[in-house]
């Protein structure tokens, strides 16, 4: 076993016998989650990996602002927070997406039913609202290649309904460098008609120079109760983030000099981005019989973005150059169609599920030369388009007590066009089209071992088109790259879950991902970032979590993740020899959560928590030229309740980093600067208070 193997494994135990495990409320024993087979059922019953945290989990981990709050006590998924809202957060899980220079790749993002990840594969986190977020799902494995292109994994959020007994909600956080957030939120139930409508304000100095943000985030979902059979909900969501700067990243001697410095690009560009998006989606689900059920979806819309990148002014000024400040205007619009059906056959049931995809994404994007933050003259005109349809179909069958079954098979297509308008002397007409095309099958086996233990395998392909951004340039000459090839893959898991006694349940995987045609960075040089395809890679790990209610005092909860991903075949990477055996940059080779938590009778309403997160290392390129160091924090919290009539108070208090340890957050792969390293706060607090009154 490999020295770092050890390590890890020494650690695992050290954690386990000092009970610095913790967990999600004794809930977690029977979560509800939908992802793996589209119907609601409990995360045990579901065969694959998959976890979620619940409503009091999301609102004790932080402001509600970043998904990497609540995400690090799920094994297998690795969530980054790079201090820049301007690139959003960096999201992988199995150590797929880890390459992306900005937004959410290699995950599908679903929220309330409707999908948050464009046709092409990029998604964006930041446009979920967290504050009316009832659970968060993640799902690995095999199962998530049911949901089609670049689905290394499957985030699903679903927004809370509104309570029985209408209620109003304000809530305050602040923080370090000047972070607050204010809510407010109205829910309730009135006739047939469910309604959430919550509306935030965030904004925050940053840790970096040049990294403030502002953010205004509403979001609102309408469920009405047409009839015992016929259910629709209407899913609006608006967001602004009018200020994002982009510090960057720093090569290794600034970041030991200064971690909290910026490149001089960063603030001489007045590098960063203004993002708005508005969008709405309407669900309605129809049960045609005791049997059967018929799920439709609908939705559309529109993000519009200014980008000002640190590209150098030597660089732009090239006739094949795209300039270094960017405008996009996005409409997308999609829509799904899913019928469901239960057949009683021999001893057990089989739940046979078919459906379809169309989704759409249209954009006109413009670029300009970035003359120091000063928009100079056009240097791009085009409109792209993505168009995919996905047919799916999946069989879960129950086949007896002992054994169940799941089979599925997904046929996608995704298309490509380029329409370019921008056309001078040594800038030709780029325009151009790509098809990509594959039908993956997955299959999965899980026996029984009476009502506490299931032990599972599942077997599936899946398929990773690249996005709109990584065709956008090609090696030589001006032009999208359309000659990039779609990753292909085959994965395989095999877990096993069980209850502890009424109290402890612990869920363990182990897989490995075999790719062909990986998608990897080319060169990357005055702003240009080219892509090409890498041959083969492979990832393998481990995925352990263990929840516990030791006590009516006390519980704990512990995820643990290993992952070995290398390239399996050698190739150039700007003009670097990339050897066989090289690991993937980005990925983080080993991560543990753990949590204590303490809830005393005597002081009813009062708990307390100590975490520990444990961060491996992440090589920062292809040819692992460098380094991050693994680093262990511990985070603690506090929060206090109490009811006063129809008034209820919560009180939150968390520190982070407890021991102030100076630690890399995360990196930017291949960076042509070496700029890699995004350092991460030493010490930071946060208050919160949230006061909800029932009418």
């Amino acid at each position: 076993m490999p020295l770092s193997h050890h390590f890890v494994l020494k650690r695992l135990n050290a954690a386990l016998l000092l009970a610095l495990a913790g967990a999600a409320h004794a809930q977690t024993l029977q979560e509800v989650v939908v992802s793996a087979s589209r119907q609601e059922q409990k995360s045990f019953d579901a065969p694959a990996s998959i976890q979620a945290v619940g409503q009091d989990v999301i609102e004790a981990a932080g402001p509600r602002v970043n998904l990497s709050e609540s995400l690090n006590r799920v094994p297998g998924i690795t969530v980054l927070n790079r201090q820049n809202y301007a690139q959003d957060l960096q999201l992988s899980i199995r150590g797929s997406g880890a390459r992306s220079p900005f937004g959410i790749r290699g995950a599908r993002l679903i929220v309330d039913g409707i999908p948050a990840t464009m046709p092409d594969g990029q998604g964006q986190a930041s446009t979920i609202s967290l504050p009316s977020a009832q659970r968060i799902e993640v799902l690995r494995g095999p199962l998530a290649q049911l949901y089609g292109n670049s689905a290394g994994g499957v985030v699903q959020v679903v927004t809370a309904d509104g309570p029985a007994t209408p209620e109003a909600r304000v809530s305050i956080d602040a923080g370090s460098d000047a972070l607050r957030r204010y809510g407010l939120q109205l829910a309730g139930q009135s006739g047939s008609l469910n309604y959430v409508i919550d509306h935030s304000d965030f904004s925050t100095d940053g840790w970096r120079a040049n990294s403030a943000a502002k953010r205004k985030h509403t979001n609102a979902k309408l469920r009405w109760e047409a009839n015992d059979q016929t259910r629709v909900t209407l899913v609006a969501n608006v967001f602004d983030q009018p200020v994002s700067g982009d510090p960057l990243g720093l090569t290794r001697e600034q970041a030991q000099a200064n971690p909290r410095q910026v490149a001089t690009p960063s603030t001489l560009y007045r590098a960063g981005k203004e993002v708005s998006q508005e969008q709405l989606g309407l669900v309605a689900d129809h049960r045609i019989d005791a049997q059967s059920e018929l799920t439709a979806r609908v939705y559309a819309g529109q993000r519009t973005l200014d980008n000002r990148l640190s590209v150098p002014l030597s660089a732009q000024t090239s006739a094949t150059s795209a300039g270094g400040a960017v405008h996009l205007d996005r409409h997308y619009d999609g829509t799904g169609l899913r019928y469901a059906r239960r057949i009683p056959v021999g001893q057990g049931q089989l739940s046979l599920s078919a459906g379809v995809d169309l989704e759409r994404m249209r954009e006109h994007r413009l670029g300009y030369i970035n003359n120091l933050g000063v928009l100079g003259a056009l240097k791009r005109d085009e409109d792209d388009s993505v168009e995919s349809t996905g047919l799916y179909t999946q069989a879960d069958w129950a086949i007896n007590e002992d054994w169940s079954a799941v089979a599925g098979l997904r046929a996608n297509r995704v298309q490509f066009k380029v329409e370019d308008h921008y056309i001078r002397a040594g800038n030709p007409d780029d325009s151009g089209r790509a098809d990509f095309r594959a039908t993956n099958p997955v299959i999965g086996l899980t026996r029984h071992l009476g009502a506490d233990t299931n032990v599972y395998v599942n077997v599936g392909r899946g398929f990773e088109t690249p996005t709109q951004t990584e065709i956008a340039y090609t090696a030589n000459g001006s032009g999208p790259n359309l000659n990039l090839k779609a990753a292909r893959s085959t994965h395989a898991e095999l877990g096993v879950k069980t209850k502890l006694g009424e109290s402890q349940r612990l869920d363990l995987a182990v897989f490995h991902i075999a790719t062909r045609d990986e998608i990897v960075v080319a060169t990357s040089v005055g702003g240009r970032t080219v892509y090409t395809n890498a041959g083969k890679t492979r990832r393998s790990g481990i995925e352990l979590a263990h929840s516990a209610q030791w006590t009516p005092e006390w519980r704990s909860h512990l995820a643990f993740s290993t992952l070995d991903a290398r390239f399996d075949q050698a190739f150039t990477s700007g003009g670097a020899k990339v050897a066989s055996g090289n690991r993937i940059p980005g990925v983080m080779n080993r991560s543990l959560f753990g949590e204590l938590v303490w809830q005393p009778k005597a002081l009813a309403g009062f708990s307390a928590a100590l975490e520990l997160v444990h961060r491996g290392s992440m090589v920062v390129d292809d040819i692992n030229s460098d380094r991050t160091a693994a680093a262990t924090l511990f985070n603690l919290r506090l929060g206090w309740e109490q009811k006063i009539g129809s008034w209820r108070l919560r009180e939150t208090l968390r520190v982070d980093n407890l021991t102030d340890k100076a630690t890399i957050g995360s990196v930017i792969a291949n960076d042509a600067n070496k700029r890699f390293f995004e350092p991460a706060p030493g010490r930071q607090w946060s208050a919160g208070v949230v006061a909800s009154y029932a009418f």
